[in-house]
């Protein structure tokens, strides 16, 4: 058997198995790099190849900015902003924000990134302006298929793309140069979802929504009674306190006021150094006219925390966090003592308050029992660190509440100007993509923004063994003559019809396989057809890789297209048919773009 029906076979097997969804996507993959070295089309070197790609690199660097900028809170600030701008009036205003924050977002992170990061914003601004889940999601999916074509990094597929124009001798897709067909495309995806969604839409909730942290910190501090009797005080120049050991803080002489925690002024975090210095702070509960007395007596800055947005400044903020845990059953920490102001055995975490069954157990000691909660508040990097612990059941993960509830948190600032640096060096191409990548990632981890082991859970490994496991396939299509032999019979089924005809039938095999199986993955087996046919006909291949990369995207009919489509499935109660009513007018735009406006941009 000659290697190109040997290749024929393998597409078809590792079609079948996308399609049959059955076996991890991974493990499909990785087979189909075997199956090549397996009957001799490859060595065992050009089969495992793909891993080590420049662009499989820089698909795994895209995932660690798109983490390092949700984690920040730069993705809960702009899902902020959005609610704050809509407006509850305007269906229009909402749609047009909602997707050009979208499209904005997966231009600089990925589709996944930016609609994982938006979709609880999405589910509760419907919430709140009173409107189905269902006429908002899918919207926002689909813009964030739009948005991917508007810069280089919206997509694997756009790198790809990219790739396959420079291995092609014309040079790579330049940064924005998606820019020129994505803009049509999202305007046009808009207009559609404005004019015609309400009435192809279903109007419904599903019955899995995403939790709403937004108001996580209000919560708690109303919770657990904190915003009568809670008080900050800041430790002054002038104090007798400045420059004393910890020890020195004695309130023997304020009946019914008791030390919660002594904080470090810069970070909040519990105090770990032995001498009180100027800036720290001292929280505390108990009377406000005790609390007044030794603010006077001993030169503190005191500000009564009177308030629940007071409360959460003091206790939840950019620095430091609060988190409820519980005690499980057989948890070794049953029958230890526990009490409000205590600093847990690791040194950065203190006891704000103690509950059982509901209720405060007040400032004494308190023989933890199965069931009891405990209010902990420390700095976000201790909270992550130290609440892994397995002999208690975390509430709420704080990492989940932080990029909700902390808009622009810590490393915010670090983590745009290292987005924009690695956009600087993308349009300017001073450095190849995959180098801004990995300068990027690295910048991220030395500013501290993601730690490695962050950074390893950041990366969507699922495809990134995708993209490095099926390259070696494309690599067989060329060397074989599978490509070409599949592109001649296009070109032949084209005939005269032209290179018109050419895109509209290179636009079909990509998007009726893109609604089957990874988008990625087809574009994987269909450039070099694409590449192939273009050289066959004559003309350039940059119109025709251009085409399929609007083709890929246009993953909309059904829910199994895209891991995105699936995300909001639950949360909009959608059903499987719903996608196709909005979906189908969406292809429609995309074929147009893709036949007749990208000739117009990138000349045959």
């Amino acid at each position: 058997m000659s290697d190109i029906w040997i290749i024929a076979a393998i597409i078809s097997v590792t079609i079948v198995l996308f399609v049959w969804n059955r076996l991890p996507v991974v493990l499909v993959a990785m087979g189909t790099g075997l199956s090549l070295w397996a009957t001799g089309v490859l060595t065992l070197n050009e089969a495992l190849a793909g891993y080590g790609d420049p662009a499989v690199l820089f698909i795994a660097s895209l995932f660690l900015v798109s983490a390092a900028l949700e984690r920040t809170g730069v993705t809960a600030w702009a899902g902020q902003q959005l609610i704050a701008r809509a407006g509850a009036e305007s269906r229009a205003r909402l749609l047009a924000l909602t997707s050009l924050l979208v499209a904005f977002l997966t231009a600089l992170i990925s589709v996944n990134g930016a609609v994982a990061a938006l979709l609880p914003v999405v589910v509760v601004m419907a919430v709140r302006l009173k409107r189905a889940p269902s006429q908002l999601l899918m919207p926002l999916v689909f813009s964030a298929h739009a948005g991917s074509l508007l810069a280089l990094t919206g997509t694997p597929v756009n790198v790809l793309v990219s790739n396959a124009a420079l291995e092609a001798g014309l040079g790579r897709f330049g940064f924005f140069e998606f820019t020129l067909v994505g803009v049509p495309l999202l305007l046009g995806t808009m207009a559609i979802i404005i004019l015609f969604g309400q009435f192809l839409l279903p109007t419904r909730g599903g019955p899995s929504m995403p939790a709403d942290f937004s108001q996580h910190a209000r919560t708690l501090v109303e919770q657990y009674g904190l915003t009568a009797d809670t008080f900050r005080l800041r430790i002054r120049r002038t104090s007798p306190y400045a420059g004393e050991r910890a020890e020195a803080v004695d309130l023997s002489a304020y009946p019914g006021l008791r030390l919660m925690a002594l904080q470090q002024g810069e970070t909040g975090a519990p105090l770990q150094r032995a001498v009180l210095l100027e800036g720290d702070h001292m929280l505390l509960r108990g009377d406000a006219d005790a609390a007044a007395r030794l603010a006077a007596d001993m030169h503190l800055a005191f500000r009564q925390e009177d308030a629940a947005g007071d409360v959460e400044e003091t206790l939840f903020n950019r620095q430091s966090g609060l988190a409820e845990v519980m005690i499980p059953p057989r948890s070794a920490m049953i029958g230890l003592r526990a009490f409000p102001g205590m600093i847990t055995q690791s040194g950065d975490l203190i006891v704000i308050a103690v509950q059982r069954g509901g209720s405060d157990t007040g400032p004494q000691e308190t023989i933890l029992e199965a069931g009891d909660t405990l209010l902990l508040q420390g700095t976000w990097k201790a909270l992550d660190l130290h609440l892994t612990d397995p002999e208690v059941l975390v509430v709420n993960s704080p990492e989940v509440v932080r990029r909700q509830a902390v808009p622009l948190g810590q490393g915010a600032k670090q983590a745009l100007i290292i987005l924009g640096a690695m956009v600087f060096l993308l349009a300017t191409g001073l450095v190849p993509a995959a180098v801004a990548g990995l300068l990027a990632g690295f910048a991220l981890i030395l500013s501290g923004v993601l730690t490695v082991e962050q950074s390893y859970r950041a990366v969507d490994w699922t495809t990134v063994i995708l993209v490095g496991a099926m390259m070696p396939l494309s690599a067989a299509m060329e060397q074989s003559g599978a490509a070409r032999l599949m592109a001649e019979g296009l070109v032949a089924v084209v005939g005269d019809a032209g290179p018109y005809a050419l895109l509209a039938g290179l636009f079909l095999l990509t998007a009726i396989l893109g609604q089957l199986i990874s988008n990625t993955a087809t574009a994987l087996i269909v450039i070099p057809i694409s590449v192939a046919a273009a050289t066959g006909m004559g003309v350039s291949p940059l119109p025709v890789l251009m085409s399929v990369g609007v083709a890929a995207a246009a993953a909309f009919l059904t829910p199994i297209a895209t891991p995105t489509n699936l995300m909001v499935m639950g949360p909009g109660g959608y059903a499987f048919g719903d996608y196709w009513k909005l979906g189908l007018p969406l292809m429609i735009w995309f074929f147009v773009v893709s036949v007749f406006l990208v000739p117009l941009i990138w000349r045959f």
